[in-house]
């Protein structure tokens, strides 16, 4: 068992780790993070390592591992073979039933065909990982796993080497901004927390993912809980604060019971806690779960929940950079902006700076959902278009039908139609079309969705998730919800649709939170790019994609 480490013994523990896989002929990877699980991966990674026992071989092991992205595959099986140059051969699908065959395969040389998922496919090929760099790499529940790989050398470097405003300066320098949906610049931020007076400081990560159909931080705390774990601690190193807090929903047990596994082991061997790595800096980490309160994602909301008060938002300022938790300084920063980190000091600022755009930079993680063919998690360089994402990356939409639209930034977010699928994917880029980045959930739509009602659908989370604190987002929200379902309905006439566009301009306007401020987004947009199908439902009783059934009640009305 490892003991108390320095920051000497990191690169010794990490080279005795890579010695130790070295010895292995072949490994066998298996997903174990929610999606596989879902489908029995726990199972076919016993049944490989029954065949492999049976057999006696000491030359070959199984390790359990994070995501690996292609979800819609799953469960994926990856198997590595020394002798071969680290050539690795992708399974998809796999059974229990497929253990015998793939460990038979190492013998013969052959690998079975029917299983083979080919990794020249773009969905592979036009990825570039950062935060994802270690996901179906390591697992996840192993330290020396994450320490194999480079875990915490940033954290001794930046202890060693760097005083806490050079730390800022790097974060900077990289142009990194938050990837909680907002995207403000992370280094602005670390600066303000660190010259906010205050002996006590807050660092919060927030991990309340509630966005219909997003996993992206769900997915990187169920991979590479650790790599969150470190960009917190230097966070915290550089803006002098003590204590932090992951806030995560309740509902993503796996994610919670691998950073409750990560918390302890980093504090056994002295990376979290008291005296980290031998220096005087101390950081705990405190895990708080959420009830699943969609406006508990916003920062004021999150921290009056972690404070154990009803999860509301307030007005701001303050901000939280001033007086957040406790009244105290706090940085909320969220789970791929912490895992960036690391790596942003490990390569340099500028070499961050120079992926993405002008004013995005880096990458971004994208969980793709809805008609396309490849489910799943991505990492694209910012600026990366629509097209590309979904077409290529994607794999286009399954059945032969043709693309409609593509929602981004969770509820809160706009649909884009394919006339703007060459758009680069960027903070201003979204934005100017009426839509947003939002933490990364990506739904695409074919031609059979009524676009009037995908508007009430996401209307309707909103309303049922307000907080009830304001009356715009409370009682607008819920009449904008009302006007949607008698348009769907064909009970509408022109005067509810300019009532709605009014509507949403004044809910857009005046509401407190960034909820019911963005929360007109999916109907803006949607009356934009298909006012046709609205004045359909209206003026013809007719919904152009079959989906609305209204026209017995259009008649008894």
């Amino acid at each position: 068992m490892i003991q108390a480490l320095t920051p000497d013994d990191l690169p010794r523990v990490a080279e005795e780790e890579n010695e130790a896989a070295r010895a292995f002929e072949h490994t066998i990877r298996v997903c174990v993070a929610a999606g596989c699980l879902s489908q029995h991966s726990d199972q076919v990674k016993q049944g490989l390592e029954h065949q492999i026992q049976e057999r006696g071989w000491k030359h070959c092991r199984v390790k359990g591992v994070g995501c690996m992205g292609l979800c819609s595959a799953g469960p994926l099986v990856s198997v590595r073979s020394s002798e071969k140059n680290e050539k690795e051969t992708l399974y998809q699908a796999v059974t229990p039933d497929d253990a015998p065959t793939i460990i038979e395969s190492l013998s013969s040389g052959t690998p079975p065909a029917t299983l083979i998922c080919p990794t020249n496919r773009p969905f592979f090929t036009q990825q570039t990982k950062i935060v994802l760099a270690n996901s179906g790499e390591i697992d996840p529940e192993r330290l020396e796993d994450s320490l194999a790989v480079g875990g915490y050398q940033q954290l001794a470097h930046v202890l060693s080497d760097l005083t806490p405003a050079q730390v800022i300066d790097q974060i900077t320098l990289s142009g990194l901004r938050g990837r909680g949906g907002a995207g403000y610049p992370t280094g602005l931020k670390w600066g303000t927390v660190a010259k906010a007076s205050g002996s006590r400081k807050f660092v919060i990560c927030n991990a309340d993912e509630g966005d219909p159909g997003a996993f992206m931080d769900r997915s990187v705390l169920e991979s590479d809980p650790h790599r969150v774990l470190e960009g917190m601690a230097i966070a915290a190193y550089a803006v002098g604060a003590n204590e932090g807090y992951i806030y995560v929903r309740a509902e993503y047990p796996l994610a919670i019971k691998r950073l409750q596994t990560a918390i302890r082991q980093a504090t056994r061997v002295q990376l979290l806690g008291n005296s980290i790595l031998g220096t005087s800096f101390n950081f705990n980490i405190h895990i708080r779960l959420g009830a699943g309160a969609f406006v508990c994602g916003e920062e004021t909301a999150l921290i009056a929940s972690i404070e154990g008060k009803r999860g509301q938002p307030r007005p701001r300022p303050p901000f939280p950079a001033m007086s957040g938790l406790w009244n105290a300084p706090t940085l909320i920063n969220n789970v791929e902006t912490y895992a960036n980190i690391a790596p942003i000091l490990e390569h340099g600022p500028e070499w961050f700076a120079g992926i993405g755009t002008e004013r995005s930079k880096g990458t971004k993680v994208f969980a793709l959902a809805g008609k396309i063919v490849n489910t799943g998690l991505i990492e694209v360089p910012m600026g990366t278009n629509l097209r590309t994402i979904i077409q290529e990356i994607g794999g286009g939409i399954p059945d032969g039908h043709g693309f409609k639209a593509a929602q981004t930034g969770g509820p809160s977010g706009g649909c884009i139609p394919a006339e703007h699928l060459d758009t680069p994917v960027d903070y201003e880029s979204l934005t100017a079309l009426g839509s947003i980045m939002g933490s990364g959930g990506m739904i695409v739509m074919d031609e059979s969705a009524c676009m009037v009602d995908v508007a009430r659908y996401f209307m309707e989370f909103c309303m049922s998730e307000s907080c009830g604190k304001c009356a715009p987002c409370r009682v607008g929200t819920a009449e904008m919800y009302e006007l949607l379902s008698r348009i769907v309905q064909g009970r509408a006439n022109l005067e509810d649709m300019e009532l709605l566009q009014d509507l949403c301009e004044t809910v857009k306007y005046t509401s407190l939170c960034g909820l019911g401020q963005a929360a007109p987004n999916p109907v803006l947009s949607t009356m934009k790019y298909f006012k046709d199908e609205y004045l359909a439902h209206i003026t013809d009783h007719r919904c152009p994609a079959g989906q609305c059934q209204f026209e017995a009640v259009a008649q008894e009305v």
